[in-house]
């Protein structure tokens, strides 16, 4: 029997492409001259942020319901910090799924009314990601559910994988690509397709310092545990993942973690440079591109715009963030 790592593959990103061309058009990837004359690279920027609910993870939501309306599934669970659930639910709906996503107690609001409004049947609990992910746990087999697992389900990370398809066919000769890890489904959908259409592309992960698991896991070479406590929902897991971290694990070139501030300045960034609202995972790698820029300078330069939902009050917080508006960061 094929595992879930053996699933994910090119192959299987190039499949789920034909599945999900139905639903989603392809995604703007442009370049912004202001961004470069900052880094001194040539940047082209993904907006995942435009999918329909807001961020990449609709395309592995719907490639993934495909599969289970065809294998007689009648509903699904799952947690999520926002935007996996709000995809969970959004896709379920498509076909015909009923769903229920755990989310932690406080969590951003205007996700957890995207996921409402997606209708599906909201639960909050616990305090954060992992506890939310118990909660499921129980469920599960109380409702006799199909458990959409946030990083371990090789048909999210095939989905996803149809963006990075889309950015090497139009920049052929990107020599870099960066990518937000949470759970880490981006970067390993990333490594699935780049790698073995481009296999010296640079593939740079980033990642909040206050919830750094991918991160310390990555240094050295094992899952481990840290502490989550940053603001950006995108990046609040507390863990690494065992399918994602098997395939990024050996891949990545480099790993970036931004301080909470740098996160909200590059809410700012993406507001000022490229006139959209993002939320603080979803133009991380704008701001670590800025942070890197020496090491950037002269190369093409994939960047990974993946969500668009910050609530209000990150929003507010960001736009005090004025360094970035003149261009001008530490």
């Amino acid at each position: 029997m094929q595992t879930i790592r053996e699933a994910i593959s090119l192959s299987n990103a190039l499949g789920a492409r034909q599945i999900i061309k139905k639903y989603l058009s392809p995604t703007p990837l442009y370049p912004y001259e202001s961004l470069d004359r900052i880094t001194g690279a040539r940047l082209f920027v993904k907006h995942e942020n435009h999918n329909p609910t807001g961020t990449f993870k609709i395309r592995g939501g719907i490639n993934l319901m495909h599969q289970l309306r065809s294998s007689g599934t009648n509903g699904v669970i799952t947690y999520s910090t926002g935007n996996h659930g709000t995809s969970v639910a959004a896709s379920a709906r498509m076909f015909g799924l009923d769903a229920v996503v755990v989310v932690p107690e406080g969590s951003n609001p205007l996700k957890v009314q995207s996921i409402k409004d997606a209708g599906a049947e909201l639960i909050a609990y616990g305090k954060d990601f992992e506890e939310a992910g118990k909660k499921v746990a129980q469920l599960v087999e109380e409702r006799g559910l199909y458990f959409v697992h946030p990083a371990n389900e090789a048909h999210l990370i095939n989905g996803v994988a149809t963006g990075f398809l889309e950015i090497i066919e139009m920049v052929p000769d990107l020599d870099v690509m960066m990518v937000p890890i949470g759970a880490g489904s981006e970067a390993a959908a990333a490594v699935s397709v780049l790698k073995q259409v481009r296999p010296d592309i640079e593939i740079i992960a980033v990642q909040a310092e206050a919830s750094c698991a991918a991160y310390q896991s990555w240094k050295k070479r094992e899952i481990l545990s840290a502490p989550n406590t940053t603001f950006a929902g995108g990046f609040a897991t507390g863990k690494a993942y065992e399918t994602p971290f098997s395939i990024y694990r050996d891949a990545l070139s480099d790993f970036v973690v931004l301080t909470e501030a740098e996160l909200y300045q590059g809410i700012a960034l993406a507001a000022h440079h490229t006139r959209n609202l993002c939320e603080g995972a979803g133009s991380a790698c704008l701001r670590a591109a800025v942070k890197i820029r020496k090491q950037l300078s002269g190369k093409k330069v994939g960047i990974q715009m993946s969500g668009g939902n910050a609530c209000a009050e990150e929003l507010q917080k960001a736009m005090a963030q004025a360094c970035l508006i003149s261009g001008v960061v530490d």
